[in-house]
């Protein structure tokens, strides 16, 4: 396994170098897929094992339409492929591989790609009507190789299609469960209170009335708990980095701690630059999201920043711990999308998008927003000078 991960890391970086570059899809198809295809044991230049430009007299497929690729195991054809452009989007762009994947009785399973996303499909709903949503998604600009051992199931030598069947399966009811338990956890609604209390023993009648009055109290609870079960897991020993010093951003590898409790550190060269304990664990915690992004914190009279790769303009958000309540702002805007998806993670947002962040842990809750703001500082167009003619 620790080789197919190094090669797997070795492709997700080949990908990120070379992807803008696949402007078209058989571009994407000699560079990006036929490798991964490759790592997974199906040699693309074995016709036994991958066979380019598929076509079969299957009802309800054109005559002149064909399969990208066909994957074959023990001379069966056991998986479909369609291609897109790199800068292609997966949504709605996989009828033909439908048709094929419903046609065939002896395909379970089809993949879409462009190469950076690669989205896999079963007939779980349906026997052999391939289902609307995959049952795996993966994206190499999100994820790391370790997180993507999953793709160890479509290798040559490990294919097993009712394996993989049940891999589909659990993945779905996984992030069924999931999304319910997000939704408990946001909203707290009237049954989760009700099951809360059942399983608290509370000694009263657990009529609506009484669930209504207690329902703040559990969400509080909740709330806490996430907390405490975060914190329990950032309380190992770790370096601390401080914050750098003006003009340019400096790291310090050891600072003053109690109890393994990072504690304020005063600028030396300027007294009312105090970056506070608050401040050391939300950078630490940025650092743990995005281990190999260059994060630099930067602290300031009147902000904390989080600059991707030392950049000033390229600030990730902005903290400000000098109010009744904390708040940050991203430098990406808070548009309504963005909106409701804080809100529905429990974040309260101001009319001026900035967030209020009553706790360093809370930013757990903005993930989508911090990978935004990451997708934008790392993007050069964003940041070119407009010239005046």
């Amino acid at each position: 396994m620790e080789i197919f991960i190094n090669k797997l890391q070795n492709h997700i970086e080949h990908v990120k170098r070379v992807g803008e570059h696949c402007t078209t899809e058989e571009t994407t198809k000699q560079a990006l897929i036929l490798p991964l295809l490759d790592i997974l044991g199906f040699s693309p230049y074995d016709p036994t094992k991958v066979l380019a430009e598929f076509a079969a007299d299957f009802p309800g497929v054109k005559a002149t339409e064909r399969v990208d690729y066909a994957l074959y195991c023990n001379g069966q054809p056991v998986m479909f492929i369609e291609a897109k452009p790199y800068v292609a989007n997966l949504t709605n762009h996989a009828p033909q591989l439908s048709r094929y994947f419903n046609s065939s009785l002896g395909v379970t399973i089809g993949a879409i790609t462009n190469g950076k996303e690669w989205r896999f499909f079963t007939d779980l709903i349906n026997p052999n009507v391939m289902d609307e949503k995959p049952f795996l998604t993966v994206d190499f600009m999100k994820h790391k190789a370790e997180e993507l051992v999953q793709l160890a199931e479509f290798k040559h030598d490990n294919f097993h299609v009712e394996k993989l069947r049940f891999f589909a399966e659990e993945n779905q009811y996984i992030q069924q469960f999931k999304a319910v338990i997000k939704k408990c956890i946001n909203e707290v609604d009237i049954d989760f209170v009700r099951y809360v209390a059942q399983q608290a023993n509370v000694q009263r009648q657990l009529n609506t009335k009484f669930l209504e009055t207690i329902q703040p109290f559990v969400k509080q609870a909740v709330e806490q708990a996430i907390s405490d079960t975060v914190v329990k897991g950032l309380s190992s020993p770790t370096i601390i980095t401080a914050q750098p010093i003006e003009p340019k951003p400096t790291k310090i590898e050891e600072t003053t701690a109690i109890n393994n409790v990072p504690v304020d550190i005063i600028h030396p060269e300027n007294e009312k630059i105090i970056t506070t304990k608050e401040e050391q664990d939300l950078y630490r915690i940025v650092n743990e999201l995005f281990p190999e992004t260059e994060l630099i914190g930067k602290d300031t009279e009147s902000y904390y920043s989080i600059l991707f790769q030392n950049k000033n303009n390229r600030w990730i958000f902005r903290y400000d711990i000098n109010r009744k309540r904390p708040t940050i702002q991203f430098i990406v805007p808070i548009d309504e999308q963005r909106r409701i998806e804080l809100s529905r993670a429990g974040l309260e947002v101001q009319t001026n998008g900035h967030v209020f962040l009553d706790k360093p842990e809370h930013i757990y809750r903005a993930v989508g927003i911090l990978r935004d703001c990451l997708e934008y500082c790392s993007n050069d167009e964003n940041f070119k000078r407009v010239l005046n003619t």
